[in-house]
């Protein structure tokens, strides 16, 4: 099945922290590939969410929150965190893996 993405408001402005964590503490170079290549990772999520894997605050909802893992390089640095609802792919944050598990704060 094909889905419909919508990036909620804290996950577009978690894109945008990070983008400006790249842009200042690497290079805007660096940064701006980041912002392409993690919308390019997005943009897999239509046709693949539903194989993506749940995320460790699953619990924290009703429906079933996944996380689409992404990396720059080879290695993971961020979760995308999603929820599927209907016919939609539905963002809810992006996290760097390092920081600690989302909660219901953070998804409200």
């Amino acid at each position: 099945m094909s889905y419909q993405v919508v990036i909620t408001e804290p996950a577009a402005r978690d894109i945008e922290e990070a983008w400006s964590w790249w842009s200042e503490n690497r290079s805007k170079d660096q940064a701006d590939n980041w912002f392409v290549q993690i919308h390019s990772a997005i943009e897999t999520l239509p046709d693949r969410a539903d194989g993506c894997p749940l995320a460790p605050e699953t619990e924290l909802l009703p429906t079933a929150l996944r996380q689409l893992q992404f990396g720059v390089r080879s290695r993971p640095t961020h979760r995308i965190v999603f929820t599927i609802d209907g016919t939609r792919v539905v963002i809810l944050r992006v996290r760097h893996v390092a920081q600690r598990d989302l909660t219901i704060v953070d998804l409200n």
